[in-house]
């Protein structure tokens, strides 16, 4: 069945409740602008918040002592290479915030390790010295990345990744990084509120540009890297 629009949403932005994480089922609430987010023993709850918080490739807020990190060159920046190792990494209890990743139950992992081998959900790597220190993964439709969760094992190393990934994605024209709930942390780095209706036309936009399926690869050199 196809999902109820997202403006018939509650007022905390739950869209509806049940189904699977099956591929066809994720790409669709995706292109509507909904995305699950549950924890272990309830039933799929499918989101659409009102604002969303969205940041522009373009607009990404690189701090001095992050571009000074990017140009010294002690993170290697990967995309696509541990997909798994990142969503488990992103699933991992975390010090400081004990329940971060406690929505990314097994069921969703195996979920989007299935979209990654169909091309659709992509990771970014933050190695130092061989060793995975940071990332991110998302989806890709058309012009637009869906966020779904970073982590970071060293200071600044999934800020690294997000820069990396932002400005490919702008030398592929995409529109936007979708990062759901808005949070200070975002805002920092140069994320936006949107009103729904807002973002929702942003995304029907972002939508009519072609899909970049497969697996991803640098086709650029960042502009704190090549300086």
């Amino acid at each position: 069945m196809p999902f109820p629009h997202p403006e018939l949403a509650s007022a905390e932005g739950l869209v509806a409740i049940g189904g699977d994480l099956d591929t066809g089922r994720l790409l669709e609430a995706y292109r509507c602008g909904i995305f699950p987010w549950y924890s272990a023993g309830q039933p799929v709850l499918w989101w659409s918040p009102d604002p969303r918080m969205v940041l522009l490739p373009r607009e990404l807020r690189i701090s001095r002592s992050l571009r000074r990190k990017l140009a010294h060159g002690d993170f290697r920046i990967t995309l696509d290479s541990a997909f798994r190792a990142v969503i488990e990494s992103c699933a991992a209890p975390r010090r400081s915030h004990p329940g971060a990743g406690t929505w990314i139950t097994a069921e969703m992992r195996d979920a989007y390790c299935r979209l990654h081998a169909e091309g659709h959900a992509h990771s970014v790597e933050t190695w130092l010295d061989d060793r995975l220190v940071g990332g991110l993964y998302g989806v890709s439709l058309g012009g637009a990345f869906f966020g779904e969760s970073m982590f970071s094992r060293v200071t600044d190393a999934s800020k690294v990744a997000l820069a990396r990934l932002a400005r490919q994605l702008d030398a592929w024209n995409f529109s936007l990084i979708d990062c759901q709930v808005p949070s200070a942390h975002l805002a920092s780095l140069g994320a936006r509120e949107m009103p729904r209706p807002v973002f929702l036309g942003v995304l029907a936009e972002a939508l009519t540009t072609p899909d970049r399926p497969g697996r991803w690869n640098f086709e650029i050199q960042s502009a704190e890297e090549a300086s």
